[in-house]
């Protein structure tokens, strides 16, 4: 009889440990598949069981979470949603996250393990950490500044630190609320459905998800390509460049908006936008010093990340002579986004120096402590420095004697180029009006930021006083707004 019950209480034990066996390689083995099931709602519901963390403008909460008392429990609310949105994007119970809110979702929903000093041991009991917060590098007044300048109209605006690469605001207009995504209702998903079919595209990031053709923004690239080349050794000197210009083996007559340009100085040029002066330009250094340049300012780079991706500028070097010259003006197959302007116009305020931007200054615990860093920044010499001195020159002459005097600020030393981007069929859209700029206050040791504007929809005379016209009102009052103290 002992040796029956000494059997069953063995097999007991073998029962037992098969259980516990199953039960570690369900829990700890096959859990992540499990978690990654579609069929599998407890990640969902456990992911809106707590509140999300915060991302924050200069130590204010931009966003928050609202207890709703249901299954999924908290929903994200955002504080002047439309301001920040292309900054923030949505994080919602249906429809996932986007910018901000997925860069950084592993911090912001609490499961990065650097937010708890014991990552194996939430491992092992599946708890989670309380959302962390992500402090942004953004000057809240230049934010507003550019969103009110715009005014709703079509178009974006990219701010930076010259010597840092920071991103100080990043604006896209029309732009939407993101808290209307938020929930799981039927007003959820209508609000959705709108946003999508909108013909203006709201959520359309235009700062760093549009390109454009650049125009004559693009000058800034094209004189610096010239003076480290050594195509220009004088900036006053006559440039022997005819109005109109036949483009390279064609029969195509390039002809200017202003009047002066035959022949004109590479300052007078650039002062007066002459397309003719640059198009020669461009194909006298040719495409390879061209595009050299031209990806030292960025263009041509697929990965930038700041932390969500930017769409690549690009800077065609597959070209003949005759579309040389025409992307050189900013024109044929040229694109780039606003922030890849900044970037441009902030190499010429930083020495040629090109500072990766980036928006996340850091990342913090619920607590305040700090879990990482934006740290030092990758650098790139985009020109000479020599180059750099004598485009910051030009700049100048622009907005105290060219198309950008209406970029000037009192007391402060301001440095532009105007641009006006044609496209559509033969033309025909309105233009795109552009302004890139920097500003450098009169107690500053440095330039303490460098902006880009494009307006899609201003409604002015063609030509490049359109960008002075239009957009460099909108950059003066970021500018304005940085400088202040």
């Amino acid at each position: 009889m002992t040796r029956y019950i000494r059997h069953a209480a063995v097999f007991c034990a073998l029962l037992l440990v098969a259980l516990l066996v199953n039960a570690t390689r369900i829990q700890v083995f096959q859990a992540q598949s499990y978690d990654d099931n579609p069929a599998n709602r407890r990640p969902g519901i456990a992911r809106w069981e707590q509140r999300r963390g915060d991302i924050l403008v200069e130590g204010g909460k931009i966003t928050g979470s609202r207890d709703t008392g249901e299954q999924l429990r908290y929903e994200r609310t955002y504080t002047d949603g439309p301001l920040y949105a292309p900054v923030t994007g949505f994080a919602s119970q249906v429809y996932g996250t986007s910018f901000l809110e997925h860069s950084e979702d592993a911090v912001l929903a609490g499961t990065d393990p650097m937010l708890t000093p014991f990552p194996l041991w939430n491992e092992l009991t599946r708890a989670q950490s309380p959302g962390g917060n992500v402090v942004t590098t953004l000057d809240r007044a230049a934010q507003r500044a550019a969103f009110e300048g715009l005014g709703g109209r079509k178009g974006a605006v990219a701010a930076v630190e010259p010597a840092t690469g920071r991103i100080l605001a990043l604006v896209s207009t029309p732009s939407y609320d993101p808290g209307v995504l938020s929930g799981n209702s039927a007003a959820t998903e209508r609000s959705w459905a709108r946003l999508n079919g909108d013909p203006d595209k709201p959520m359309l990031n235009r700062a760093i998800r549009q390109t454009y053709p650049p125009g004559s923004t693009f000058k800034v690239v094209t004189a610096a390509a010239a003076l480290d080349a050594g195509v220009i050794t004088d900036v006053d000197a006559p440039t022997d460049s005819p109005a109109p210009y036949t483009l390279p083996g064609t029969t195509t007559s390039l002809t200017n908006e202003s009047d002066g340009c035959e022949d004109a100085s590479l300052r007078t040029a650039f002062e007066w936008s002459c397309n003719t002066v640059f198009a020669k330009l461009g194909a006298d250094v040719g495409v390879s010093d061209m595009a050299a340049t031209a990806e030292g300012f960025g263009f041509n780079d697929e990965g930038l990340r700041v932390p969500f991706s930017v769409a690549p500028s690009t800077f065609d070097t597959s070209v003949d002579k005759a579309q040389l010259a025409l992307s050189s003006i900013g024109q044929y197959n040229t694109r780039a986004t606003p922030l890849q302007m900044a970037m441009v116009a902030g190499a010429v305020a930083n020495g040629g120096q090109v500072r990766t931007p980036y928006l996340v200054e850091r990342t913090t615990t619920d607590d305040g402590d700090t879990v990482g860093s934006a740290g030092s920044r990758p650098v790139r010499q985009a020109m000479h420095p020599a180059t750099a001195v004598r485009m910051k020159e030009l700049m100048e002459d622009v907005v105290t004697e060219g198309t950008g005097t209406n970029a000037a600020i009192p007391g402060a030393v301001v440095g532009g180029k105007t641009g006006t981007a044609q496209h559509g069929i033969g033309n025909s859209g309105t233009p795109y009006a552009w302004f890139v700029s920097w500003a450098q206050g009169e107690r500053d040791i440095e330039p303490k930021v460098a902006v880009a504007v494009v307006v899609e929809d201003a409604s002015a005379v063609r030509g490049d006083i359109t960008g002075g016209g239009v957009a460099a009102p909108i950059a003066r009052a970021v500018m304005e707004a940085v400088l202040t103290p």
